[in-house]
């Protein structure tokens, strides 16, 4: 699965992330949405970096990804675009859809299947399991008497 195949399923046309505006999204509908980077087009493997779903893209796309605000996944997404210099590699397109959620999965069943591996950045990367903290026993105090 590639950015062509996505186009041919019904996906819209490619939109740069960084010439995105409000106008080129749908306002208020669920969609399906993939980012791509325009910069591995025509060679061996996927250019499909990552397959999301939103029911208000307007709000997930400028800003989570493009603002920085959200949870882990939005904010590593933001760290790629910005810190790694990937704003001006990827494009983005998407399909409107009434169960995004199962939409989404299909696709990357769909993904996975072809290539053998989730999208580079549809993968969690596993944190190192912190110890667990011991907990401390409070010693009991000694009262000093007044007296003594």
């Amino acid at each position: 699965m590639n950015s062509i195949t996505l186009k041919e399923i019904g996906f819209s046309d490619l939109v740069p992330l960084c010439n995105l505006s409000f106008l080129n999204l749908p306002y208020d509908k669920s969609i399906v949405f993939a980012l791509i980077d325009k910069s591995l087009s025509g060679k061996t493997g996927s250019d499909i970096m990552y397959i999301g779903r939103s029911k208000k893209p307007v709000k997930k796309i400028m800003g989570c990804y493009l603002a920085g605000f959200g949870g882990k996944s939005s904010k590593k997404i933001y760290s790629k675009l910005f810190d790694e210099g990937y704003i001006e590699k990827i494009t983005l397109s998407w399909i409107e859809s009434d169960n995004p959620k199962a939409t989404q999965q299909e696709f990357l069943s769909k993904f996975v299947e072809e290539q053998r591996e989730y999208p580079i950045w549809n993968v969690a990367k596993k944190m190192p399991e912190k110890p667990k903290a011991i907990k401390k026993v409070a010693k009991p105090r000694i009262r000093k008497s007044a007296t003594t």
